[in-house]
């Protein structure tokens, strides 16, 4: 396997990309339409698939391994609602220590093996203070930290072959999807506990300061955390629908008289009690998904 190493991070080209979805590809008889990334806690939404086809992260090559408990280190391809999908069980974070072009070759994956929608999912911190723990919050745009500093999956020479080298981004989150969200939410009940708001990414792997989460508050973010926006930059960048959606999983402490303290067992637990509402709510969103070559 040959890799470019450019400004002192590993790299991957289209044609190694496109070996490891033909690898796969050639294992599977029905080609994928929608892709998921599961978030902390979240890797239940996997099992609603049927005729599944199961992979390990560490079988496929040129993958990452995934090193988070709450993780699970799969990818399961099956149908949901009768579409194609693939599943991401775990993903791939910064704080790992992998390249930002590691984290985010699984997207360009899902696109050389036919995916048209993204749907990311994430745990988060909430900042809005109007958010409880369990809402779940539909993305309409980011934040990305990171990227203040030049960290940024497209950064070095651009592949051509995915996407132009200046990507637009004021349409990163579609609106259509945002509407069909609040929809499906309406129609399940779930209107109670299903926000709208902005996503901040930051680096991990420790959790925001209070003074952290004031100055980002102040900056218009609703939520906080360490993933999402790398892949939905990668997959906009090569012509993917993206869809993200947050599982408030805990309340950020914006206050320094409070005793509350973050951690990632709360993060997990709350995935679990909100999973099977979620689980349903992807389910009838992925089946009301129309597919064309309009994006």
């Amino acid at each position: 396997m040959s890799t470019k190493v450019v400004q002192g991070s590993l790299r991957y080209t289209y044609d190694e990309c496109r070996a490891t979805a033909d690898w796969l590809s050639s294992r599977l008889s029905v080609r994928p339409l929608v892709g998921i990334v599961c978030g902390s806690g979240l890797g239940r939404l996997a099992d609603g698939l049927k005729d599944q086809v199961v992979f390990k992260y560490s079988d496929i090559p040129n993958f990452p391994k995934s090193t988070v408990h709450g993780h699970a280190g799969r990818l399961v391809f099956g149908t949901l609602k009768g579409k194609p999908c693939v599943c991401m069980q775990g993903r791939f974070h910064l704080y790992e220590g992998y390249p930002i072009q590691k984290i985010t070759l699984p997207i360009r994956v899902f696109k050389l093996m036919g995916v048209e929608t993204v749907i990311l999912t994430n745990a988060a911190g909430g900042l809005n203070q109007d958010y409880r723990v369990g809402d779940v919050m539909v993305i309409k745009d980011h934040i990305n930290m990171p990227g203040f500093a030049g960290i940024n999956p497209l950064a070095g020479p651009n592949e051509d072959k995915f996407g132009v080298r200046f990507p637009c981004m004021s349409d990163a989150y579609n609106r259509k999807l945002v509407r069909l969200a609040q929809e499906v939410g309406s129609e399940l009940g779930y209107s109670d506990f299903l926000r709208e708001g902005v996503y901040c990414v930051l680096g991990g792997p420790s959790f925001e300061t209070i003074a952290e989460c004031r100055m980002l508050n102040k900056l218009g973010a609703d939520a906080v955390g360490m993933s999402t926006v790398h892949e939905a930059i990668v997959a906009r960048h090569c012509g993917m629908r993206v869809f993200a959606l947050s599982l408030i999983s805990n309340q950020a402490v914006m206050d320094y008289e409070s005793e509350e303290r973050a951690n990632h067992e709360e993060v997990l637990q709350t995935g679990d009690e909100r999973a099977q509402q979620l689980e349903k709510f992807i389910a009838t969103f992925i089946s009301r998904l129309e597919h064309d070559a309009a994006h």
